[in-house]
């Protein structure tokens, strides 16, 4: 089974479509998937380090994390970084994390942040051990209109992230 979190928290977020096109892919390849939109589920509570662990969505997702064979992660970049509902996320899910195959997918308002998940990437790889894939698909603005991706290139990027979470998530459990 994999994983797909759309950690944006706007009603008409640019990293949702991605994540939904993500899993469109993942049917048509005939893999078991779940999307996970944080904006959908019941808010989860800030890290505090202290007794958010024992929500039971916390809970929950923590589960769903640790039996994941793989697991995409959309998310918007907020300035130059990821959102903190992304990071808030991994922080109350922590060693749930441990040896997974990650990919992302971010939408982004400029250029310029293109190298905003790298403190993710960092986090994932030295904390939890993870196996990050190094072509992840970043959006600008334009390669969306009216609530839908628009540009082929994207697509075809969304398409190769998934093929590789599936394959070296298979290789990976297999270990």
């Amino acid at each position: 089974m994999y994983l797909v979190f759309s950690t944006s928290l706007h009603p008409n977020s640019r990293s949702r479509v991605l994540a939904n096109a993500a899993v469109q892919q993942m049917q048509e390849l005939g893999q078991a998937c779940e999307l996970l939109d944080l904006a959908a589920l019941d808010p989860l509570p800030p890290c505090n380090g202290h007794d958010c662990y024992g929500d039971p969505l916390v809970g929950q997702l923590s589960g769903k994390i640790a039996a994941a064979s793989g697991i995409l992660i959309a998310t918007p970049v907020y300035n130059y970084d990821v959102a903190g509902s992304c990071k808030n996320l991994i922080e109350l899910t922590g060693s749930a994390w441990n040896d997974k195959v990650i990919g992302l997918l971010c939408a982004a308002g400029g250029q310029g942040s293109y190298m905003a998940p790298m403190s993710l990437f960092n986090s994932l790889m030295l904390d939890f051990r993870c196996l990050i894939l190094p072509k992840f698909v970043f959006a600008l603005e334009g390669c969306f209109k009216d609530g839908q991706l628009k540009d082929e290139n994207i697509s075809g990027r969304i398409d190769e992230l998934v093929k590789q979470l599936v394959r070296l998530g298979e290789f990976w459990k297999a270990d």
